[in-house]
């Protein structure tokens, strides 16, 4: 046995009242760790092993003096002070309480949050006997420390072996951790011990067409006016909106491959002549020497992106590129962490385009995931997170056709986070193209006329409408669409319920065994909504399409060494992307607008847009606005309905082709079947409907309305301004 230090002192961290006069929620911090460590007396993480680190692909332990930097240890709060943690938030997005907008900084988080002192000792002590190196303690419960697979081995009795993944080398522990029985209610576990990186949502597209926005016959290039028309943003840059004085964050683990690209986007698409405020910064968050500038890497693509796009939505805004190298964890997560931790004001939104299963990431870092966006909300930091790129089978990303059932991104699916879905135009499947597209671009290189009809985006042979469309009646079995020549592809929009947030999942990569989703969120109550008693994504959606329709994203990405284009001369001929990489950084910039109009910084924003989806539906959907009812009385659209500020999508689905036994209807040897909710039925996972659904969430957003709208959901509108209010000093 080894008796720790300071175990016999109960040091409680300060539970004071802040300055800023919110109300204290929290009960005073209790002692956990009340018993002798017994090294011999162990419990299991479980769910903390990738279902990679198997023997087909173990090619054998790495030394014993393999460094193992910046690992994470989660630790976890009494079930009270859980309790307590989660009203707060909730108070601090309810008009009605005296904690409404009262956000708090980090050190008063961990102040009103934090583990008692004694238990904070007793689990670095132990560390530090273990031989690692403590390198910060954050606020969110989450330990830095660095160490050696020897130590690993030694503390936590798993082994770290090299692996061979589809040609690409990792490595990774090869069972789940064990730690002392004694601080079983103290650790939620080790956030990773294994180099799989998350994977980008964003995707080029092939076969790019050239010259031309309005290219032709059914193809149409979007660009930042198209966007601007279509949801209604020009309306509010018309108004004098445009994102001053608010900071973006787009979380990376690269640096662009060059702030040209960025200059040359605004520039080429006017929003440099009409927006010239907007700037454009990188930096590289530090705290206790956890963040390094990663460079250039192969994820540069990403960060092009990102902050293209979020200066589209929200021209005048800082889009600040936050990048730090990845160590043992991902760098983009390191960022967050320490630029809401290192004593800065923290940017007001954040664009995480970045994707793990749930089932993948296992019970630890699907906690910390869960406590740092809770870090961030109850700063005042709005989170978007993209919901993914490869329909209801999130884990299957990439591939030919889903193996694995029905999975979602762990980064997308807690209850703190928007998660931003995506949509494609349906003037090609209505055959409507002329109707809302000009033949001929404008200065700027705009073509649409108005808001067009969506459907969610889906590449595969599974997409009803696509199968239709072409001819089939059925995009499953013999004489279906997917066995037939269509597209066998998992690339479309992402959503469906959180399934593995916590437990063990058997066997390994689906949702199975103990394996439970977040709980459903009080304001995620709306028409559509399942009564699942589980966290749904998406949220809201956006354009995303990849071109299956004729159309997707121009990007100024000059990187030719990772695909990308020289940005001269006619911009058609730049860069084509799609994914849900392009609808979140929109959307987040778009949120921008609204924290503009107001004067304030809102958290979380889901509980107000769920609030307007209510107010626009109604009960039983009689309010309901479909496609071509949906802009406000101030455009170019005269039908007047202030209250639409979600474009109801109503047609399609996100379903993709998939075999084997999980979630897969009608598969057979030889023949592929269907993502589907049921096994026995034809339930395509998932369809779009009547207000909300898996597919795209509340819909896509009329930005003038939601501007005008906002108040009336989200209550003490005008009061305390930000930009007025210096109390704490964390709003500009």
């Amino acid at each position: 046995m080894i008796r720790l230090l300071g175990l016999s002192a109960i040091v409680a961290m300060a539970l004071s009242i802040s300055p800023v006069g919110y109300a204290q929620v929290s009960p005073r911090a209790t002692n956990m760790l009340t018993q002798r460590v017994n090294e011999n007396a162990l419990t299991a993480l479980r769910g903390n092993t990738r279902p990679e680190a198997k023997a087909a692909n173990d090619r054998g332990p790495v030394a014993d003096d393999f460094k193992l930097s910046h690992m994470l240890l989660q630790l976890r709060r009494t079930p009270e002070q859980e309790k307590a943690l989660e009203q707060f938030i909730v108070e601090l997005h309810d008009s009605a309480s005296p904690n409404f907008q009262h956000w708090i900084s980090a050190q008063e988080f961990g102040q009103q949050f934090g583990i008692a002192q004694a238990d904070l000792d007793g689990i670095t002590n132990w560390l530090r006997l273990h031989g690692f190196t403590i390198h910060t303690i954050y606020p969110n419960l989450a330990v830095d420390f660095s160490g050696t697979a020897g130590q690993v081995r030694e503390a936590f009795h798993t082994q770290i072996d090299h692996l061979l993944v589809n040609g690409e080398r990792h490595y990774a522990n090869m069972s789940d951790p064990q730690i002392p029985e004694a601080f079983g209610a103290l650790v939620a576990g080790i956030s990773s011990l294994h180099n799989f990186m998350p994977h980008p949502l964003s995707h080029h597209v092939r076969n790019h067409p050239i010259p031309g926005f309005t290219i032709g016959p059914h193809v149409e290039a979007v660009v930042p006016q198209d966007i601007a028309t279509i949801y209604n943003l020009s309306t509010a840059f018309n108004n004098g909106l445009s994102g001053r004085k608010q900071t973006i964050a787009v979380l990376e683990d690269s640096d662009l491959f060059s702030t040209d690209d960025w200059l040359t986007f605004r520039q080429s698409f006017g929003l440099a002549q009409k927006h010239p405020k907007g700037t454009l910064v990188t930096i590289h968050p530090d705290v206790g020497g956890t963040c390094f500038d990663p460079g250039i890497t192969g994820d540069d693509a990403e960060a092009t992106i990102d902050a293209e796009l979020a200066t589209a939505s929200a021209p005048s805004a800082i889009i600040e590129v936050a990048s730090c190298a990845s160590t043992i964890n991902f760098g983009a997560f390191i960022a967050l962490q320490n630029m809401l931790t290192n004593g800065s004001t923290p940017p007001e939104i954040v664009s995480f385009s970045f994707g793990q299963p749930e089932v993948l990431l296992g019970a630890a870092y699907n906690a910390y995931i869960e406590s740092l966006y809770q870090l961030a909300v109850a700063e005042g930091v709005s989170i978007f997170v993209g919901s993914g790129d490869s329909g209801a089978a999130f884990e299957d990303m990439g591939l030919a056709g889903a193996i694995s059932g029905i999975t979602v991104s762990g980064y997308a699916s807690t209850p703190y986070n928007v998660a931003v879905g995506a949509t494609d135009f349906a003037d090609t499947y209505l055959g409507e193209t002329n109707r809302y597209w000009n033949p001929h671009n404008s200065k700027r290189f705009g073509s649409a006329r108005s808001y067009i009809p969506e459907i969610p985006w889906n590449d595969s042979c599974a997409s009803e409408l696509l199968a239709h469309f072409n001819g089939f009646a059925t995009t499953h079995g013999a004489t279906g669409f997917c066995n037939n020549g269509g597209p066998n592809t998992t690339f479309a929009g992402s959503g469906g319920p959180s399934g593995c947030a916590t437990g063990d999942p058997t066997p390994f990569g689906t949702v199975g065994n103990t394996c439970a989703g977040y709980p459903k969120p009080q304001w995620q109550n709306v028409l559509g909504n399942p009564q699942d008693g589980v966290r749904d994504i998406p949220d809201i959606s956006l354009f995303a399409s990849n071109g299956i329709w004729g159309h997707y994203s121009i990007v100024c990405f000059s990187d030719v060494f990772n695909g990308g284009t020289p940005c001269t001369g006619d911009p058609s001929t730049w860069s084509g992307f799609g994914g849900t990489s392009l609808s979140t950084p929109l959307m987040a910039g778009i949120q921008a607008l609204v924290n503009e109009a107001t004067g304030k910084r809102w958290g979380n924003p889901n509980p107000v847009y769920y609030k307007l989806a209510n107010l626009q539906l109604g009960a039983n959907g009689r309010r309901s606005c479909e496609p071509g009812d949906d802009h406000g009385e101030d455009d170019h659209h005269t039908d007047g309905h202030r209250k639409c500020t979600f474009h109801d999508i109503t047609m399609g689905d996100i379903a993709v082709n998939c075999s084997g036994p999980y979630n897969c209807y009608d598969s057979a040897p030889g023949l592929w079947g269907v993502l589907s909710s049921s096994q026995t039925s034809f339930e395509p996972a998932y369809a779009a409907g009547k207000g909300w659904d898996f597919a795209t969430g509340l819909g896509s957003v009329d930005v003038w309305n939601l501007i005008k709208n906002w108040c009336s959901a989200a209550g003490r509108c005008d009061e305390d301004r930000d930009d007025q209010d210096d109390h704490k000093g964390q709003d500009k």
